[in-house]
């Protein structure tokens, strides 16, 4: 790209660690191809927002911010010089505005109706292109373009491996590497697959190749990242394969991963971890219900007799291992007696820590078929009950250690 046309770039990244890793990704390509990254959106002449689409209180976020460039929504014949006069009495041209990642997966080319400033949408495969497309837009002069780029493909292989290796680290203490891209499970309430497509694991020995990178740059902490990371295999190499082979990397200090399926974590992945030296004795094991009737309804695919199991397996074979979990109330058709169910598995367990969510419906999931008939209030009720339930499990376990 020329340098002549190089131009500040702000990104905001909405949503969960892979996202976190995407951007850094993104940040590296616009650094490859001349961009200069800011931190201050007000003298960028380019804004990225990467997307998060799981929660619909993740997207009115984004939608909020994004409203707020409205302004630069006007009639352009009346504007010789395409800039506006800001509320401030600044005048500056029109920012060329993106939405990437999952929500611009999920709407597409409606985006544009819905936020007619948005110049360009980008799903997740297809974010190494970002730079292109922004220097085609900037082509086309400053200001009202009609131009509209419009890249949403959700299939096919993954992402340029390179793109891997050209991403930048915003934290020099601590890195994420990406093992999979998309998940395969479909969980009624997901829109994970929708967006991301199915599941695609990386080559092992890139996913190496990338961590020994990072530890050659002081970056001796890392975190695995995948939808569901023990559904890993490439090549005959499996996730508990991998993490040995990540173990062995020299350098390296320290090593987590996230996200686990419960049907997809076995009783090896636990003789692995209580044996490993530099692996993080840490779970995150999503059980989204106590209920075996929303489990099902959910396709989550094990009982709830499965999980306390796994539960109990883990904690005899990785000692003091830390569990932490994913919960979803107020899921179409949940009763009190479900609700209970689940109350009442987070009471036995007493996970470390609990991350609790209110449902709202995912467009495509089969879940968005279902009446949402839990009350608002209700969700809020149970909402409150369990997070409770958890502070005051925290707080035993805290004054224990004490």
């Amino acid at each position: 790209m020329n340098e002549t046309i190089a131009k500040k770039v702000y990104l905001r990244t909405f949503g969960c660690q892979m996202n976190v890793r995407d951007s850094e990704v993104i940040c590296g390509l616009l650094k490859k191809n001349n961009f200069i990254l800011t931190e201050n959106p007000h003298e960028a002449e380019i804004i990225i927002f990467n997307t998060c689409s799981v929660r619909k209180h993740a997207e009115d976020r984004v939608w909020s911010e994004i409203g707020k460039y409205k302004k630069f929504i006007v009639d352009s014949s009346k504007l010789s010089d395409k800039k506006l006069r800001t509320t401030n009495h600044e005048v500056r041209t029109k920012p060329i505005i993106g939405l990437v990642g999952c929500m611009a997966q999920a709407y597409k080319e409606k985006v544009f109706t819905k936020a007619p400033q948005v110049d360009f949408v980008v799903g997740p495969n297809d974010i190494h292109k970002i730079p292109e497309i922004i220097s085609k837009i900037k082509s086309m002069g400053d200001g009202y373009s009609l131009f509209r780029q419009k890249i949403y493909e959700t299939e096919g292989n993954l992402r340029p491996e390179e793109i891997y290796h050209t991403g930048i680290r915003l934290d020099k203490e601590h890195a994420y590497v990406i093992i999979s891209e998309g998940c395969s499970n479909y969980c009624s309430y997901c829109i994970v697959p929708y967006v991301r497509g199915n599941l695609r694991n990386r080559n092992y020995k890139d996913i190496l190749r990338e961590i020994e990178e990072t530890v050659d740059k002081g970056i001796n902490k890392i975190t695995l990242l995948g939808q569901n990371v023990n559904a890993y295999e490439y090549d005959g190499v499996d996730f508990v394969k991998l993490i040995e082979l990540v173990n062995a990397v020299e350098g390296l200090e320290e090593f987590s991963f996230i996200t686990s399926h419960p049907k997809d974590t076995s009783i090896d992945l636990f003789k692995t971890m209580a044996n490993l030296e530099k692996i993080k004795k840490y779970l995150h094991l999503p059980v989204q219900s106590g209920s075996d009737r929303i489990l099902n309804l959910m396709n989550r695919g094990y009982t709830r007799k499965y999980y306390l199991n796994l539960v109990d397996n883990y904690r005899k074979i990785v000692k003091e291992g830390i569990l932490t979990t994913d919960i979803i109330v107020g899921f179409p058709t949940e009763s009190e007696g479900d609700f209970l169910d689940t109350y009442n598995l987070v009471k036995e367990i007493e996970f470390d820590a609990s991350f609790i969510f209110k449902y709202s419906p995912r467009p495509f999931t089969d879940a968005e078929k279902l009446p949402d008939d839990v009350p608002k209030e209700e969700k809020e009720r149970r909402h409150e009950m369990i997070l409770n339930l958890q502070k005051e499990i925290s707080r035993k376990k805290k004054s224990k250690n004490v």
